[in-house]
């Protein structure tokens, strides 16, 4: 799995407890933010969609399509990440292409009967969409990094754990 911060049982549960606040006071919808982060992943697909077109096809107005969807992407990033510390605005961007290029991916082989591969491509996808969301939640730090999965006697969660808690969209409670 690579290395990442390890987030400890404590620091989840105060943010949760947080998250769950926010939720009774109506001032967050995970779900929304979800949307976005999956938004900001098809736009970027656009960008270099349209970047293939123009270069396929030399008619250069293409480049005029795709910086407009640059701009609404950046839009709905500014949505997604609030404070841009280092080079955290261009990770979670790269996180999320990423994640949706190794979707597709796991998509062909899915179709081409190769489940193992399958399995593996969306086992990394959700890796690098998992690490998103504890960016984005600043539960980890680029810079601080320590090996995944060490046994201790505190519970510690993963960044899978993390996410299947925080972006369940269909828990609307």
């Amino acid at each position: 799995m690579g290395q990442i911060e390890q987030i400890d049982s404590g620091k989840i549960a105060e943010f949760l407890k947080k998250v769950e606040t926010l939720k009774k006071a109506g001032r967050v919808d995970l779900s929304a933010a979800e949307d976005a982060s999956v938004a900001v992943m098809n736009l970027i697909s656009l960008e270099e969609h349209f970047f293939f077109t123009a270069s396929k096809t030399g008619d250069a107005s293409y480049h005029d399509i795709s910086k407009d969807i640059r701009a609404m992407r950046t839009r709905v990033m500014e949505g997604l990440v609030d404070k841009h510390e280092g080079e955290t605005w261009c990770a979670t961007k790269h996180l999320l292409s990423a994640s949706m290029r190794l979707i597709e991916v796991g998509n062909r082989y899915n179709a081409a009967g190769e489940k193992e591969k399958m399995k593996q491509s969306f086992a990394d996808a959700y890796r690098l969409y998992s690490i998103f969301w504890a960016l984005k939640a600043k539960l980890v730090s680029v810079a601080k990094t320590v090996e995944v999965g060490k046994e201790s006697v505190e519970k510690k969660w993963s960044l899978e754990d993390l996410v299947a808690k925080l972006a369940d969209c269909c828990d609307e409670k």
